[in-house]
């Protein structure tokens, strides 16, 4: 396999310094940008929404642990796939998280939603174009809508 290497464009600032798994939608935080990346956010505060890309840097993946699970270990929910789930434990660590943008300040990113702790390296920052990350006719399976009730 191809080794892969990537570098943070920034670093999350959030209040939450801890893994939780509910109540994101109420969080503020903050993209601060690298020096070397002075000036990317340009242009960004027409958009409403962001997806971020992040490093999950305190994830942990194991096979035999993470490959097939209950979505949060819990006993209500279906035995599935790591692929089938936004578990953070994942074979390449990688988060992605649709967010709203509060405030564009120079090179820090203000957002709500981003379920990322304090310190999580950013991968990169797309605006939300509803043109391709927005599908009309999608389906889910009904644990997921359990499982999100407080989520966000």
């Amino acid at each position: 396999m191809n080794e892969i290497i990537m570098q943070p464009v920034g670093y999350v600032s959030s209040p939450v310094t801890s893994k939780v798994d509910d109540n994101w939608g109420k969080i503020n935080s903050e993209i601060v940008l690298e020096p070397s990346y002075s000036g990317a956010f340009l242009g960004l505060e027409g958009f409403s929404h962001s997806i971020i890309v992040t490093y999950l840097h305190e994830a942990k993946y194991q096979k035999e642990k993470h490959l097939q699970r209950r979505p949060r270990n819990l006993a209500t929910m279906p035995l599935v796939g790591i692929f089938s789930q936004r578990v953070k434990d994942r074979p390449n660590l990688i988060g992605m998280t649709a967010v709203e943008i509060v405030k564009v300040k120079g090179d820090v990113l203000e957002v709500k939603g981003l379920d990322a702790i304090n310190g999580t390296p950013v991968i990169d920052v797309k605006p939300y174009y509803p043109q391709f990350d927005k599908v009309d006719d999608s389906k889910i399976p009904e644990w997921v809508n359990i499982l999100m009730q407080d989520y966000f």
